[in-house]
């Protein structure tokens, strides 16, 4: 074993065995209150007192700035007429493809008038992310 790493590994196995030499009593002492009167409010005065203030400080009113930054995030998550009209997935631009079919004989002796038809470049249509251009560049 290393020389220089003999005082770091006896220094460690010092510190997690004095770790454990102490007890739960001293660490967390029980106090004289039973769990029934801790839940009723009858325990120990002090801290019954501090959580009353903690509570108090919890619910204090919101401030206005704070009110304002709680408003622009209701905005954002909510749904609105307005936010239901803007499509926040635009459709990708999916052009149209005219094709003529000029006459012609359909198995041997029909004939079929010239006609056009239409179909979309893309099999399937797409959709772009949140913010993602649509527009050409």
């Amino acid at each position: 074993m290393n020389k220089a790493f003999m005082p770091v590994a006896l220094a460690a196995l010092v510190s997690v065995i004095s770790g454990c030499s102490t007890s739960k009593e001293e660490m967390l002492p029980a106090g004289d209150s039973n769990m029934l009167e801790l839940w009723q409010g009858k325990g120990a005065s002090g801290s019954v007192q501090r959580g009353a203030e903690g509570r108090k400080a919890l619910r204090r009113p919101l401030s206005e700035t704070e009110d304002q930054r709680a408003d622009k995030l209701d905005h954002s998550y909510s749904r609105t007429q307005e936010s239901e009209i803007t499509q926040q997935f635009p459709r990708l631009p999916n052009p149209d493809m005219v094709m003529y079919v000029f006459p012609h004989l359909a198995g041997g002796n029909s004939p079929v008038p010239g006609y056009s038809t239409v179909f979309p470049f893309y099999s399937q249509v797409q959709y772009a992310l949140p913010g993602e251009r649509t527009e050409d560049l």
